[in-house]
C-alpha cells in the first residue's frame, strides 16, 4: 500500500528557488527568511506590508508567489488560490508561472476537490510539454485519482513515476513507490502499545471482521495500526467503513 508523504510536495522544490533568485527592486530578505523558518504568518504580515507600502512591480510576482506558498501552509486554501491567479494573470512572462500553476491545482486538492485539482495538474502538463514539475505532477494526479477511487488510474500515474522518473524528489522520499495494485482498507485504530493492538484486532475478528495489523516506523516512533479488509475499488472499503461504524468502531480509509 502506498506510504502517504508530507501534504505539500511543491514546498521541497520552492525552497531552492526562493533561495537562488538574486535581490531585485523589493526587499524580501525579512520575508524569506520568515518563511524559511517556518513562520509563514509573519511572512504574510511581512509581505503584505511590503505590498501595500510600495509602487514597484519589478519582483513583485516572487513576493505573491511568497505569499501564496504561505497562505497555503497557513490552510488559508483561498487566499492562496487567490495569489496564485494574480500571478497567472498579471505576470505572463514570470518565472513563477508554473509553480503558481501547481500551487493552484493544490489549493483544490486541499479543499478536496480532487475533480478541479485534477483539471489544473492536467493543464500544467499539457501547457508544458517539458517541465521539470512533470514527476511532481504525476504524483498529484496520483493522489487525485487515488481520492475518488480510481486505483487503476493511480497505478499507473505511479508506474510512470517509477519507470521514467526514477531519480525525482518523489522517488526519493518514497522509495517503496510500488506499482502493485493499490488497494484500500480501513483503519479503526493506531497504537503505541502492541498489545492494544492485538486486543482490537481479535475484537474485530471475533466479530467476523478480517483485522490485521501493520506495523509503521516513523522517525524512529513504532505505531500499531489495527486495519480491516484489502479491496480495489473505494466503494467496496465505503460499504465496510459504514458497516464498522455501525458496529461502533471508528474508521478512516486508506490510503
Amino acid at each position: 500500500m502506498l506510504r502517504k508523504i508530507p501534504v505539500i510536495l511543491i514546498l521541497c522544490f520552492c525552497l531552492s528557488c526562493l533561495i537562488s533568485i538574486p535581490a531585485w527592486a523589493l526587499n524580501l530578505e525579512k520575508a524569506k527568511a520568515y518563511f524559511l523558518n517556518g513562520d509563514y504568518a509573519a511572512c504574510i504580515n511581512e509581505g503584505e506590508k511590503i505590498i501595500a507600502g510600495s509602487s514597484h512591480t519589478k519582483g513583485a510576482d516572487e513576493l505573491y508567489y511568497l505569499l501564496g506558498l504561505s497562505y497555503l501552509k497557513e490552510g488559508n486554501y483561498l487566499r492562496a488560490s487567490d495569489i496564485f491567479e494574480i500571478i497567472l494573470k498579471e505576470f505572463k512572462n514570470s518565472r513563477f508561472t508554473q509553480e503558481s500553476k501547481l500551487g493552484l491545482g493544490d489549493t483544490y486538492f486541499l479543499r478536496a476537490d480532487f475533480e478541479q485539482a485534477k483539471v489544473y495538474y492536467k493543464a500544467l502538463l499539457s501547457d508544458n510539454p517539458h517541465t521539470k514539475l512533470e514527476p511532481i505532477v504525476y504524483y498529484r494526479l496520483s493522489q487525485c485519482a487515488l481520492k475518488r477511487g480510481d486505483s487503476a488510474q493511480a497505478q499507473e500515474y505511479l508506474c510512470k513515476i517509477k519507470d521514467v522518473y526514477s531519480l525525482s524528489l518523489e522517488m526519493r522520499l518514497n522509495q517503496d513507490l510500488s506499482c502493485a495494485l493499490i488497494s484500500y482498507s480501513v483503519q479503526v485504530g493506531s497504537f503505541a502499545n502492541q498489545q492494544n493492538a492485538k486486543n482490537m484486532t481479535e475484537k474485530l475478528i471475533q466479530k467476523g471482521y478480517s483485522a490485521y495489523i501493520e506495523e509503521s516506523n516513523l522517525q524512529d516512533k513504532i505505531t500499531y495500526r489495527v486495519r480491516v479488509g484489502k479491496f480495489k475499488s473505494r466503494q467496496e472499503t465505503t460499504s465496510l467503513s459504514e458497516k464498522l461504524s455501525q458496529d461502533g468502531f471508528p474508521t478512516k480509509i486508506y490510503p
